[in-house]
């Protein structure tokens, strides 16, 4: 990305390789100021606001090219005089003083649609670089805050002849930074215009970081198709960014159009980034191209290339996909169907290790497809540590792996992160969170944050697993009755697990009670007859190992039980645990 400003959607981004600014002074007479103006102007214009209006009585020409400069004139001339010296001095704006509240209104309403924006700021580091590129990249952020905060002050008090009497240092700048490198990867001939992408190599997020998305739900699996989707596409290089993703001991280059940059950046809450080293020196296990502007339809699918043995996941632009879950479940499908291949069990729920208060340690996965209560357990778990837990790691909150090793099942993780559904986590989760979270949609039905959870050499460890759960989130405890059982036979186990059941709660486009094979419709549902085959083998392994297989009922998808559902199973496995 070369241009220096560019404002798509709702999104502005600032390349700071191209300008920087030293002064309130060299910000204002940017064309990137100019450009944002024409933008404001055009907004409002659109809608024929009364800040158009405004806008419209103070000049007499309405081209919206002259009326950004004449507004970003007077904007100029308020930060070295107050409003009564340019109307006595400046012939053309004589009468500015007499528009007070109209004037004010107009700044108020910029400095509103500015703050409004999803504001990133990109630099370009060149290789073997040690410039301020590298050793400020925070620190221009907040030099670029304090220009924009003393811009906005300053101008505020030429209208008004006096200086606020509280300060608020609200985020003004980008909300988001990435460093940007250009690297030459040995690619095949097929792929080798993907080195005209530039990777991201260091990601800043001012916190708490809150989105708006054009959609919330995720639709459908990814389909396996047999013909290479990057055939024949239409990728637009300049417009396009690469997350380099370690998601577990798999290496995913996620490239991705600059509109779904929040996807991008909030991958790195979620998934580890590639060093330099790594990016430099290893070829990758999948790639995925998230959002080209195709034309005509495109499935959302994935392609196993056999020459280069690479995975390739695609999926075509449109609003429908502008949300997360398009981009972190088609990473963890490519992901699944390479550890498939590699004889390791894909596991859809959530992965934990604790040690009791009476020092036992415990490792607890619990699966179950979107809404059953993996994250909802999580949390009871966490709630409960005063009087059960004196430590906890998360493994993993939505997708591990199993694998065997000493002729015994070990869970990995996959990711460092939680994508958490608020709806069913108390009201106070949020706000618990509010410093390192990336919020989407947190006003809307199946509202998310993104939050790290655990480092990436802590989920690779491996945890020798103790109870395997499958996550019921639509049966009633009924009095009397417990909500954890533990099976005795194998085939019966298989067949809970297999069967996938759930109660849709509105993570996707699903509607009551449905069934997705092993409860994971990322990977095995693809790869049925090989998970098959794996299933056999890792229950197999469980049972002669004497590891708790059994079912827990969250309950989740039941009215009002959203809370104590999962509270009560958790009690109940501890209270378990504590007696065996």
């Amino acid at each position: 990305m070369s241009k220096e400003f560019s404002i798509t959607g709702n999104k502005a981004i600032l390349n700071l390789s191209e300008q920087f600014f030293n002064d309130v002074n060299e910000l204002l007479n940017s064309e990137s100021f100019l450009d944002l103006t024409k933008c404001f102007i055009n907004y409002h214009k659109k809608d024929s606001t009364r800040v158009y209006a405004y806008i419209e009585q103070f000049f007499i020409n309405s081209s919206v090219d002259s009326l950004a400069r004449e507004l970003t004139d007077i904007l100029k001339l308020l930060t070295v005089m107050n409003i009564d010296e340019v109307s006595s001095k400046i012939n053309k704006y004589h009468n500015l003083n007499k528009e007070k509240d109209g004037l004010l209104k107009i700044v108020e309403e910029f400095y509103n649609y500015w703050r409004n924006l999803e504001r990133y700021s990109i630099i370009k580091q060149n290789e073997n670089s040690r410039g301020v590129g590298v050793v400020n990249f925070v620190e221009i952020n907040e030099k670029l805050k304090n220009m924009i905060l003393q811009a906005y002050r300053r101008i505020e008090m030429s209208i008004l002849g006096e200086w606020p009497k509280v300060y608020r240092q609200v985020p003004a700048a980008a909300d988001a930074s990435i460093m940007i490198r250009q690297f030459d990867k040995n690619y095949p001939e097929i792929y080798k215009d993907l080195n005209k992408i530039p990777f991201i190599t260091q990601v800043m997020i001012e916190t708490p970081y809150i989105t708006y998305t054009k959609s919330n739900k995720r639709d459908g699996v990814f389909e396996e198709v047999y013909e290479n989707p990057i055939l024949n596409t239409n990728i637009n290089y300049p417009h396009f960014f690469c997350y380099p993703a370690k998601v577990g001991d798999n290496l995913i280059f996620i490239y991705f159009h600059r509109d779904l940059l929040t996807h991008g950046v909030s991958a790195s809450n979620l998934f580890e980034l590639a060093d330099v080293k790594e990016i430099e020196e290893k070829t990758p296990d999948a790639i995925y191209i998230y959002g080209p502007k195709d034309e005509g339809e495109r499935k959302n699918s994935f392609y196993y290339d056999k020459e280069n043995k690479l995975y390739v996941g695609y999926i075509a632009y449109s609003d429908k996909i502008d949300y997360f879950g398009y981009l972190k479940k088609m990473v963890l499908t490519l992901n699944n169907v390479i550890n498939i291949k590699k004889e390791y069990l894909p596991i859809h729920g959530a992965g934990l290790s604790v040690v009791l208060q009476n020092n036992k340690t415990v490792n607890i996965v619990i699966l179950g497809d979107s809404g059953a209560g993996k994250s909802e357990s999580i949390e009871a778990f966490r709630s409960l540590a005063k009087d059960y837990i004196k430590e906890m790691t998360i493994v993993f909150d939505d997708m591990g792996s199993f694998r065997i090793q000493n002729n015994k099942v070990y869970a990995y993780g996959t990711e460092i992160g939680a994508f958490v559904r608020l709806d069913d986590l108390d009201a106070g989760y949020a706000f618990k969170q509010i410093d390192r979270s990336i919020f989407m949609n947190p006003d809307k039905v199946n509202s998310r944050l993104i939050m790290p959870v655990a480092s990436f050499d802590e989920i690779n460890l491996g945890y020798e697993v103790d109870f395997f759960l499958y996550a019921d989130n639509y049966s009633a405890v009924l009095d009397g009755c417990d909500s954890i059982e533990i099976f005795d036979k194998k085939e019966e186990a298989l067949r809970v697990f297999k069967r996938g059941a759930r109660l849709a709660k509105g993570t996707t486009t699903e509607t009551g009670l449905v069934q997705t094979y092993f409860a994971n419709p990322f990977g095995p549902v693809q790869k049925r007859e090989e998970c098959d085959k794996l299933l056999d083998k890792y229950f197999d392994n469980l049972f002669e190992n004497k590891v708790k297989v059994g079912t827990i009922k969250t309950q989740l998808g039941l009215n009002n039980m959203q809370f104590e559902g999962p509270r009560s199973a958790a009690i109940e496995l501890f209270e378990l645990i504590k007696n065996m």
